[in-house]
């Protein structure tokens, strides 16, 4: 919790920023955005360079809990509808994929994918997936007993024609 309140501490005190946009990185940044040098500015103080970690940290407490509180705000049972949830889904990879580019950082990358298989195992588990579903018994019956009743007649025709005499058939 203690780092917690120190990071964000060094969050807002980019907010009063003295430095006039002059950069003091020892590394490249992404953008010239407000919001990318701050980003690279805390990566800068707290582990020296744009890490995964860095990345993780700035993941976890500006863009995971966006998303959390979208979610919390539905009932429940909206959550596998798609259309309820694809602003919120978008906002969530576009936040990822922002900070990801400030901070030099390829994406997708594992902890980005992570991060989504994490927001599906939570959300998403319970959902219904009916497109990828069995089809009923009855078709499958179909489907398989078809080929299965052609052959034979496929061998009485080829058997019917060849027994025909004069061998131009």
């Amino acid at each position: 919790m203690k780092g917690a309140l120190g990071f964000i501490g060094v969050f807002l005190s980019f907010l009063c920023d003295t430095t006039h946009g002059v950069s003091t990185l020892s590394f490249a940044c992404g953008t010239n955005s407000h919001s990318c040098m701050e980003y690279c500015s805390l990566c800068h103080d707290y582990f020296g360079a744009p890490t995964m970690e860095c990345l993780h940290n700035l993941l976890v407490h500006l863009c995971i809990p966006k998303f959390n509180e979208a979610m919390k705000s539905m009932n429940r049972t909206n959550w596998c509808t798609w259309g309820n949830v694809s602003n919120y889904y978008s906002n969530l990879s576009l936040c990822t994929e922002d900070i990801s580019d400030c901070l030099m950082i390829p994406w997708p990358n594992p902890l980005v994918e992570q991060t989504f298989v994490d927001i599906h195992s939570r959300f998403f588990k319970e959902c219904p997936s009916e497109e990828l579903s069995d089809p009923r018994p009855v078709i499958v019956m179909a489907l398989v007993i078809t080929p299965i009743c052609l052959i034979p007649l496929m061998v009485s025709l080829v058997v019917l024609k060849t027994k025909n005499g004069d061998g131009s058939s």
